[in-house]
């Protein structure tokens, strides 16, 4: 079971696009960010999803300052493919950062890539 923490500007947004792909082992959670920092920390969570609208700062900076920029990655207004997914959660990030007006877009790729870890 992968538990996904949402937050940032679109946080409702993003846990209903999750929700709405109904994958086998994620789970979806709408947070802040201070309290998805505690969680992740803590092994209480295992990622976040945090949207602002450029994608860049404010989706992330609480969680980068607590967790560290290691665990962080910010997609900015772009739209990863897959591989690149795949090399980023293989790489150890957790936390993910992208533009509001790409949720759509952004969190299928997102939230599949994290559900066939889990299986």
């Amino acid at each position: 079971m992968s538990r996904i923490l949402t937050g940032g500007v679109g946080k409702v947004e993003v846990a209903d696009t999750v929700k709405q792909l109904a994958l086998d082992g994620v789970e979806v959670t709408v947070s802040s960010d201070m309290d998805a920092a505690m969680k992740l920390r803590a092994g209480q969570a295992d990622y976040y999803l945090g949207t602002c609208h450029t994608g860049a700062g404010a989706s992330l900076g609480v969680l980068v300052g607590l967790l560290g920029k290691d665990a962080c990655h910010t997609f900015g207004r772009s739209v990863p493919g897959v591989d690149q997914v795949v090399a980023l959660l293989d790489d150890g990030k957790k936390v993910f950062g992208f533009a509001l007006d790409q949720i759509d877009a952004v969190t299928p790729v997102l939230t599949r890539a994290i559900a066939a870890r889990a299986a």
